[in-house]
């Protein structure tokens, strides 16, 4: 038996979500077909984030057993024959039968989100960004921003529905870099609450059109509650860049 750690992108476009459920196709579900198809065995993946339906990723994670001959180097490129054109397996390796995608120290997540603001829709961007039609102040994006960096309690930014006990995070970075009509906020933190980084951007958008000022980052942040102040932004402006780890022993 031998443990096998693969990187995943896919558009999520056209699925709900990475996790199994019973309303749609999801992401897990694909894979684990395509996982069974190359080794012949029933087996499950298990993911590192579970994308919200509609949310996209380049570095997503994943790992698997199984009893296969195939080199762990080898299985990407197994895999991506079974897969359809918008799931790829980046890279594979062998990982520790004890090694486990979620549960390790020291991870840290890269997401971004992607605005368009111009006058107009691009409708070659429409499903990997969000479309604003009114001019952002970038400037005061990132100071509101800022307010954000740091550990903190974070439960102004996680979906009412969440189901977890703890909602202090950590977040080390924020940047909101604009190209002429593309906005890309970026944000890489050790873990992140249901919804939690759609929600920021939801609220800095609202900066950035001069609705909240920077300062009320910091008061929506403090009051600890998910309140109609926040607002939580569409998921196809979201992709999950990378996850990152501690050297595998």
């Amino acid at each position: 038996m031998k443990r096998i750690k693969i990187v995943v992108a896919y558009d999520g476009t056209d699925y709900c979500g990475w996790q199994i459920q019973p309303n749609g196709i999801t992401v897990e579900e694909v894979l684990n077909r395509a996982v069974c198809k190359v080794t012949g065995e029933e087996i499950h993946v298990i993911g590192a984030s579970r994308t919200d339906s509609g949310v996209h990723a380049l570095g997503n994670v994943a790992v698997f057993d199984t009893e296969s001959s195939i080199p762990g180097d080898r299985m990407a490129y197994a895999l991506n024959r079974k897969l359809p054109e918008d799931i790829v397996v980046v890279s594979s390796e062998e990982v520790p039968l004890s090694w486990h995608p979620r549960y390790q120290d020291g991870i840290t997540k890269t997401y971004e989100y992607y605005i368009y603001n111009a006058k107009a829709p691009d409708p070659l961007k429409r499903r990997y960004s969000t479309f604003v039609s009114f001019p952002l102040d970038v400037e005061n994006m990132r100071k509101g921003a800022s307010y954000l960096i740091g550990e903190h309690d974070f439960a102004s930014f996680c979906n009412v529905r969440t189901n977890a006990s703890d909602t202090v995070r950590r977040i080390d970075s924020i940047e909101v870099c604009a190209d002429g009509t593309d906005i890309i906020i970026r944000v890489t933190g050790n873990g992140f609450l249901y919804n939690m980084v759609r929600i920021i951007a939801g609220i800095l958008i609202r900066v950035g059109r001069g609705f909240y000022t920077p300062e009320k980052v910091r008061n929506i942040l403090e009051a600890k509650e998910r309140t109609a102040e926040g607002v939580t932004a569409p998921p196809n402006g979201l992709t999950l860049v990378e996850i990152r780890y501690p050297e595998i022993e």
